[in-house]
C-alpha cells in the first residue's frame, strides 16, 4: 500500500464505519492540498485492491474497511517473513529491534494464542492463580 492509500486507509479504520470521498478529503485537507478526484481515485483502488468495500448511495459511494488495521499489519508482516531465506534469523531480528513493551505484547499476544492449556509452567513463580493477560493477571 503507498503512501496516499494508507493515509487514506487509516482514516476509513479510525473512523470504523462507511465513510463518503468528501470525508476523506476534507480530513487529508487539514494536512495536505488534495483533489476530490485524486482520493476518488485512491479509495477505488482500495476497492479493487479488496482493501474496502463500498455501497452506493445516490451518485457516491460510501466506503468501508473489508479488514482491520491490525490485520493489515499481520499479513505485512507474514508477507516479509514468508520471504526470508532463513526465518528464525529474521525473527531473531525483528525482535532485536523491539522495544521493551513491544516484547512484552508479543509475550502477551502468546500467551492469548496458545491459551492456558500449553502455557510453560517452568518459569512459574508459585502463584497458585496466576490470572491470565486479559483480566491484568500473568506472569
Amino acid at each position: 500500500m503507498g503512501e496516499l492509500e494508507d493515509a487514506v486507509m487509516t482514516r476509513v479504520w479510525k473512523w470504523n464505519r462507511p465513510v463518503t470521498v468528501r470525508e476523506v478529503l476534507e480530513d487529508l485537507q487539514q494536512e495536505r492540498s488534495i483533489a476530490y478526484t485524486t482520493v476518488m481515485t485512491v479509495l477505488d483502488n482500495l476497492h479493487q485492491k479488496g482493501w474496502v468495500r463500498r455501497e452506493a448511495e445516490g451518485r457516491a459511494y460510501r466506503y468501508e474497511a473489508v479488514s482491520t488495521r491490525a490485520a493489515y499489519a499481520a499479513a505485512l508482516m507474514n508477507d516479509a517473513w514468508s520471504q526470508s531465506d532463513n526465518p528464525a534469523a529474521a525473527l531473531v531480528a525483528f525482535f532485536g529491534m523491539m522495544s521493551d513493551e513491544q516484547r512484552q505484547a508479543l509475550r502477551d499476544a502468546v500467551r492469548i494464542v496458545q491459551g492456558p492449556e500449553t502455557m510453560d509452567t517452568s518459569t512459574d513463580t508459585g502463584d497458585e492463580n496466576p490470572g491470565s493477560p486479559q483480566d491484568g493477571g500473568g506472569r
